[in-house]
């Protein structure tokens, strides 16, 4: 018996990565860094899968914005640290999935550091839901 190659699949690469097949075969696969096959299964190029791991760290994952869990912030210092921008925070808190902030005294709604870490690795992995 011929043992199977060690590449992935797009279909295999999305099933792994939880996103959905279209994400993986005309969004990632169309950038410029995206890994060359390294063989052939069927109709399906395959790509080795520390390749693919790496280009989704480099180019898909985004990093937590480095914030002091014990001070302030605002939507725009929030953004300015690397977070989501302002428009996207109100949007976020209008369908609930943002938490309510923990400083309402001034006139802008501020956040502890630890409050936004939280809120922001609820939603770093886009997953296909199913």
């Amino acid at each position: 018996m011929v043992d199977a190659p060690g590449g992935e699949t797009f279909p295999e690469i999305a099933a792994r990565t939880g996103r959905s097949l279209t994400t993986v075969q005309k969004g990632w696969s169309r950038h410029p860094d995206w890994p060359t096959p390294v063989g052939k299964r069927g109709r399906w190029n395959e790509y080795a899968p520390a390749d693919v791991d790496r280009f989704i760290q480099d180019h898909i994952v985004r990093p937590a914005p480095a914030l002091d869990p014990l001070r302030l912030y605002t939507a725009q210092e929030i953004h300015a640290a690397g977070g989501p921008s302002p428009s996207t925070i109100n949007s976020e808190r209008s369908r609930g999935n943002w938490p309510p902030a923990d400083d309402t005294t001034g006139r802008a709604h501020r956040w502890y550091g630890q409050t936004v870490a939280a809120a922001l690795k609820g939603r770093r992995a886009y997953q296909r839901s199913e």
